[in-house]
């Protein structure tokens, strides 16, 4: 005789407590279409979608509803470049929510009207590996307050201290 099937326990992970959030649409797309040859990382930077090639960031996608000045594609840069890249991207400026009248990054706008064809273009370079687009991370330095932690004596290295240099128990 058959044993009776107990009733199916859903899986966690199709509750909605562990479903998690939708994941948010990739801004601008097309770009990473563009440049998928080379095998792009993409990570979260600035509520934006920064994409990396190797060891270098290139590009940070950008499409937020609300403060919409800085919104397109930003080309990881430096000064230098700036008048050459000009050239090509004539409406290509510093983005403006960093508070700098100049920046290193560049933004294309979204509003512009050769937004689609400066992107691409941009696209165009970063394959090209052009040494005016992309920037190796610096590495991250150590917060303040953990260096001052670790430079901060134990309470016990003040107890007196026994012939073998051990704190001595008062009594």
């Amino acid at each position: 005789m058959a044993r009776p099937r107990r009733n199916a326990v859903p899986s966690p992970l199709d509750t909605p407590f562990f479903g998690g959030k939708p994941r948010k649409s990739v801004p601008h797309e097309f770009v990473l279409d563009a440049i998928a040859s080379l095998s792009p990382v993409t990570r979260p930077m600035f509520g934006c979608l920064a994409i990396y090639v190797e060891d270098k960031i290139v590009l940070i996608l950008r499409d937020k509803p609300d403060k919409t000045a800085d919104n397109g594609v930003w080309l990881a840069t430096t000064e230098e470049h700036h008048e050459s890249l000009r050239r090509d991207f004539p409406n290509m400026r510093s983005i403006q929510v960093l508070g700098k009248k100049v920046t290193g990054w560049q933004v294309l706008p979204a509003d512009a009207p050769d937004f689609e064809q400066s992107a691409l273009l941009a696209c165009d370079f970063v394959i090209a590996r052009d040494p005016r687009i992309g920037k190796v991370p610096g590495t991250r330095k150590s917060s303040k307050s953990a260096s001052k932690k670790a430079k901060k004596p134990s309470k016990r290295s003040n107890l007196p201290k026994d012939t073998k240099g051990l704190p001595r128990r008062i009594e």
